[in-house]
């Protein structure tokens, strides 16, 4: 049976997949942007195969291609982020929660640039050591957080940064009790920025004497010296109640760099885009690239393979449920209970969006049977 996706997202008259399809030929690529490349490409058409559905009721047939399941791809992340989003209901604490994002300066960009993997990996190092220490000192609570790495802003360009979504309080170094914060205050932010900056940079200038991240030794440590000493290290006002995080994060979790739906126009030649302008009060305004150059915005956000965006910490990390457990018991609630998997995704889809993914689209009540295979075509 096909991807559930080709029938979760309304399709869009342009697609990064004919962008890339244009133009990616024309930059040098790495191994991991070529295989995006060639997924993207071939998601959902003929070169990757699927079956031919047809309706029993009424004769409608169509051909149901399989997707590329790339999770760089626009088109590949509906369905996965609905059942994300719902497996983290059962992590959620009754407490207000924080959003608290962390960013590098441009200073920086280089070495992630050089050494994704390593750099990447520092980051997520420096910013769940910074939250879980000032947490301890200050809070005297272990405390539990979500981390998603983001490469991109709205424009595309490189800006690596991590989302982190915290209950409001955590459980007492002893394992006693729940310690709250108050529902406006979380921890300083100044003692977050410096501790931040100083893990980070010893953390980069250790990979550099190393060798992890080649370079020129002392001109790269003269460079990290000079970074400004304030980081942008902000903590965003409290998300309104458990339901919201949900929403929240499925929303951020599963994203790409751009969606199908922000491209507006696409001749072949050049690219227009929409987003939001940030240091403008977030006024909607467009963009327009050359292809090529939306090709190389695009691609420099693949991530090195098998790299996970997605981390849990202290008490949401998976091998500290039982402390999670606790936490919900001291909050008012009962301990979380683990969910049936769907036999299917068929069954996911109508359980999540209410209606059957395979109802046919002719006459509204057959339900569209695969009848036989339609192997990839090979070019």
């Amino acid at each position: 049976m096909a991807s559930p996706d080709l029938v979760a997202e309304k399709p869009s008259r342009h697609e990064v997949a004919d962008v890339l399809r244009d133009h990616a030929h024309g930059l040098r690529l790495t191994g991991p942007q070529a295989r995006a490349v060639r997924d993207i490409v071939a998601c959902r058409t003929e070169r990757l195969g699927g079956h031919l559905e047809v309706c029993p009721d009424c004769g409608f047939s169509r051909g149901s291609y399989n997707s590329c399941r790339n999770r760089h791809c626009p088109k590949c992340q509906i369905l996965k982020q609905e059942l994300w989003a719902e497996a983290q209901e059962a992590l959620l604490l009754l407490t207000a929660y924080f959003q608290i994002v962390f960013t590098i300066p441009r200073q920086l960009h280089a070495f992630f640039r050089r050494a994704p993997k390593v750099c990447l990996t520092l980051l997520f190092e420096a910013v769940s050591e910074t939250l879980i220490e000032v947490a301890r000192t200050k809070l005297k609570a272990t405390i539990g957080f979500t981390a998603v790495l983001h490469t991109w802003n709205q424009q595309l360009g490189f800006h690596p940064h991590l989302h982190c979504v915290v209950p409001a309080g955590g459980l007492s170094l002893d394992a006693s009790r729940w310690i709250p914060t108050s529902r406006r205050f979380f921890l300083p932010v100044k003692r977050l920025r410096k501790l931040f900056r100083g893990k980070l940079l010893s953390k980069v200038e250790r990979a550099l004497r190393s060798e992890e991240i080649h370079g020129d030794l002392a001109k790269d440590l003269a460079l990290l010296r000079r970074t400004p000493k304030v980081w942008n290290v902000y903590v965003k006002r409290p998300l309104a109640g458990p339901g919201h995080v949900v929403r929240y994060l499925s929303r951020y979790v599963h994203r790409i760099a751009i969606a199908n739906s922000r491209i507006t126009d696409y001749d072949g030649e050049s690219v227009t885009f929409r987003y939001k302008d940030r240091a403008d009060g977030n006024v909607p305004k467009h963009r327009t690239v050359s292809g090529l150059e939306f090709a190389k915005l695009f691609l420099q956000h693949v991530l090195p393979p098998r790299f996970v965006r997605i981390r849990h910490y202290g008490i949401l990390a998976t091998k500290r449920r039982k402390d999670l457990d606790r936490c919900r018991v001291e909050l008012g609630a009962q301990p979380a209970l683990r969910r049936q998997k769907d036999a299917n995704w068929v069954v996911a889809f109508e359980r999540l969006f209410g209606s059957n993914p395979l109802r046919c689209p002719a006459c509204k009540t057959g339900v569209l049977v695969a009848t036989r295979v339609l192997p990839p075509m090979r070019r």
